[in-house]
C-alpha cells in the first residue's frame, strides 16, 4: 500500500479519534442511574466527569459542578487526568498531521521531515488512543464495582468505591441507586481505538516514506578522472619539436 494512502488514513482517523476523545470528556452521561426494578421512575440521574445532573420527568434538568480537587478519589482525578492528556495529544498530532500530510507542498520541506512529522503524530496517536481507553475501563472498573456493592450489600450507599465521586447527587432518592455504563463510556472507547489504528498507520507510512526518499535520492557518484597516455606522450613530442627549434 502506497504510504500516502496510509498516511491519508492515519489522519482521518486520529481526527475523528480525537473529536470522540473531545466529546466524551465533554458528555455528562458517563454512568446513568439503573432503572431496572426502580419504583420511582419520575428522577433521572447521572453523572459525568465535570458534573452530576438530574432531570425529572417534567423535563427540568438541574446540575451540580463538580468544583475542587481535593474531594475526590484518586482514581476519579486519574479518569480525568488520562482524558485530559488523551485530548491534548490527539490534539496536536492532529496539528501535526496537516503538515506532514505528502499531498500539501510546503516551501523547503523534505520528504524525510514530512516522514519524521508522520511519526511523531502516530506515537502521539499511539499515546492518547491508550490514554482514553485506559480512562473509560478505569471508570467502567469503578462503575461494576459500585454496581456489585449495592446489589449484594443493602447497607451500602452507592457511592463508586467509597467517594469516587462524592456520592452525586440523589443519593438517597428511590432508594438505593445503581449506575451503570453511560453512552460516553462507549464513545470514549471507540474514539481511543480509532487513535490507536490511526497511529499504527502513521508510523507504518514512515518507515515507506524513507524508503522513497533514499530511493529518489538526488545523489551522482564521483568518478575521477584518469590521465590518459596519449596525453602524456604528446606533451614530449611537442617539448622536443621547440627544442628542435631553437
Amino acid at each position: 500500500m502506497a504510504p500516502s494512502v496510509l498516511q491519508n488514513g492515519g489522519f482521518i482517523l486520529g481526527v475523528i479519534g480525537a473529536a470522540a476523545l473531545i466529546a466524551a470528556i465533554a458528555m455528562n452521561k458517563w454512568s446513568v442511574k439503573d432503572r431496572q426494578g426502580d419504583v420511582v421512575t419520575s428522577v433521572y440521574t447521572y453523572k459525568g466527569l465535570w458534573q452530576d445532573c438530574e432531570t425529572a420527568s417534567s423535563g427540568f434538568t438541574e446540575c451540580r459542578p463538580l468544583y475542587g480537587l481535593l474531594g475526590f478519589a484518586g482514581s476519579f482525578q486519574a479518569v480525568r487526568a488520562l482524558m485530559v492528556v488523551g485530548v491534548v495529544l490527539s490534539v496536536l498530532g492532529s496539528v501535526i498531521s496537516v503538515f506532514s500530510l505528502t499531498c500539501l507542498t510546503m516551501n523547503t520541506m523534505e520528504v524525510s521531515s514530512k516522514a519524521k512529522m508522520s511519526l511523531t503524530a502516530g506515537i502521539m496517536f499511539i499515546i492518547a488512543g491508550i490514554c482514553g481507553i485506559a480512562g473509560a475501563s478505569l471508570y467502567a472498573n469503578q462503575i461494576v464495582a459500585s454496581f456489585r456493592m449495592s446489589t449484594y450489600n443493602p447497607n451500602y450507599g452507592g457511592g463508586f468505591d467509597g467517594g469516587m465521586q462524592g456520592g452525586g447527587m440523589g443519593g438517597g432518592m428511590g432508594g438505593i441507586p445503581r449506575y451503570t455504563f453511560g453512552p460516553a463510556l462507549f464513545v470514549a472507547w471507540i474514539g481511543g481505538g480509532v487513535l490507536l489504528v490511526g497511529g499504527i498507520l502513521k508510523s507504518v507510512a514512515f518507515k515507506g516514506m524513507v524508503q522513497d526518499d533514499k530511493s529518489h535520492y538526488p545523489g551522482v557518484a564521483y568518478k575521477p578522472q584518469s590521465r590518459s597516455r596519449p596525453d602524456h606522450d604528446d606533451q614530449h613530442s611537442e617539448g622536443k619539436r621547440d627544442q628542435k627549434y631553437v
